[in-house]
């Protein structure tokens, strides 16, 4: 299924995004190491055992990409022109290796572009873990195709 076109978004809309992703420790430290983030807290489990966690933390930056990445389908898969922001980031709870994680996306607003060519579409995207927990969240802005574009 194709993602939506600008005149498919509605304000107000929640989407439940159907594909969920357990991250493994493996995903966790390709991560780190393919943008050099060696923070040990993420890589080092003697560290992190000392820590207030007890044991290595997933990268919030790949917990935030995993979530725009699960929220794709649903939302701009093969109808958007380019991510334009994300804003307003949090990490509530952090995320362990082996928590399985969801997304949904609601969309908080939308208008047409100058041109009236393309539209921008935000959405507040949430992350949850399998506990229902809120691991992370942040605001999506997109432009978007028209259908008649």
């Amino acid at each position: 299924m194709p993602g939506l076109y600008y005149e498919e978004f509605e304000v107000g809309e929640t989407i439940e995004h159907e594909k969920r992703r357990t991250v493994s420790e493996s995903d966790n430290q390709r991560f780190c190491d393919m943008t050099m983030n060696q923070q040990p807290l993420h890589l080092d489990g003697e560290f992190a055992s000392e820590s207030q966690f007890g044991e290595r933390l997933v990268n919030g930056l790949y917990t935030m990409s995993l979530a725009v990445g699960l929220s794709i389908p649903e939302t701009t898969d093969g109808t958007i022109v380019a991510n334009l922001s994300y804003d307003d980031v949090s990490h509530p709870r952090p995320v362990f290796h082996g928590d399985t994680l969801r997304a949904r996306s609601t969309v908080t607003e939308k208008r047409e572009t100058s041109d009236g060519e393309r539209g921008v579409v935000t959405m507040h995207v949430e992350a949850l873990n399998q506990r229902e927990e809120l691991v992370c969240e942040f605001d999506r802005t997109v432009l978007s195709l028209r259908t008649d574009s």
